[in-house]
């Protein structure tokens, strides 16, 4: 049975909903609302709905709110917040697309005002770790010091314990690139190692650090550069590979919002090592969704996704 079978719709796509259908919908009609420049009530309705039904699936809503605050520009979200002011949904939706738009080129945005709207809609809804994920990132953008960090993190921690988002925003402000070290990176890796399921939503995390690695050892050149390539070999990256390759691709093994997330990164990973048999296999369980990050370190991310696809779909046929 060939690795790779054509089916309608696996046609190698960048789209940031991944597979959640009625995510992408709402993202489209918000998008359009947005270019209006106008708060779309029947919009509101189904971007407030669409969150909701997400319901305590946290990681789910997260993945909701990120592409949602991406897709609603500036305005729309402090208009609604305005209209809805104790609606959490729409609090969250404005302090998130706070900081989307923080992230823009030549952005001096001061999140203050972000911390405060995740602090109020955290007591709407005392249980959801999902205020405290965007309160973590605000922190992270401004590289505010490790001990405000640090309680938060308790606060996600006591609600989910394996946040996929919150997860991330650790990494990336423990990385060598912000406000940590190699040493810090290796101690939060530590610290979840053995006591995380190995499907959790913040599974693919110690995956996501060997990338960043490796392109962070490219990136900066010369020797480090040269030896890139050794990365792959090392007994214990070889053993996540190992871990990760047999069971990720497996048809219900991950149940988590952004599953397809982390199977491209599995996929570069594979890829990058010369595995390439098992990169198929990964490859095919991405159906061609293809994400950004990590990608796009090589260029253009959906060309350089579907080369790969493409190659090892009719090596694999």
């Amino acid at each position: 049975m060939p690795v790779f079978r054509r089916r309608k719709g696996s046609r190698p796509r960048l789209v940031p909903e991944l597979d959640d259908v009625p995510l992408g919908r709402v993202r489209q009609r918000l998008g359009a609302s947005w270019v209006r420049g106008e708060l779309d009530t029947t919009v509101t309705a189904q971007v407030s709905r669409v969150i909701e039904d997400a319901g305590e699936d946290w990681d789910r809503k997260a993945h909701r709110l990120g592409v949602l605050a991406a897709a609603a520009g500036r305005a729309l979200p402090g208009i609604w917040r305005r209209h809805q002011p104790r609606d959490q949904h729409a609090l969250l939706l404005h302090a998130w697309s706070e900081l989307v738009q923080a992230g823009r080129p030549g952005s001096s945005a001061d999140l203050g005002e972000a911390r405060a709207t995740c602090l109020q809609a955290a007591d709407l809804l005392p249980a959801d770790p999902t205020p405290w994920v965007v309160y973590l990132a605000t922190l992270r953008h401004e590289r505010r010091p490790y001990q405000e960090l640090s309680a938060i993190w308790k606060e996600i921690k006591a609600r989910d314990p394996w946040n996929r988002e919150a997860h991330l925003q650790a990494l990336g402000y423990l990385s060598p690139d912000e406000c940590g070290s190699t040493v810090q990176v290796v101690d939060l890796l530590d610290s979840i190692r053995y006591g995380m399921p190995a499907d959790a939503p913040a599974a693919g995390l110690e995956m996501t650090s060997i990338v960043r690695g490796h392109q962070r050892a490219v990136a900066t050149g010369g020797l480090a550069a040269i030896s890139a390539g050794d990365h792959w070999r090392r007994p214990e990256v070889a053993s996540v590979l190992d871990r990760a390759a047999q069971d990720w691709p497996r048809p219900g093994f991950f149940r988590h919002a952004t599953a397809l997330a982390d199977l491209n990164v599995l996929a570069f990973a594979l890829v990058k090592s010369v595995r390439m048999d098992e990169a198929a296999t990964a490859l095919r369980a991405t159906t061609g969704v293809a994400t950004p990050w990590p990608w796009n370190a090589e260029g253009d991310p959906l060309e350089r996704f579907s080369q790969q696809y493409e190659r090892l779909a009719k090596t694999a046929s």
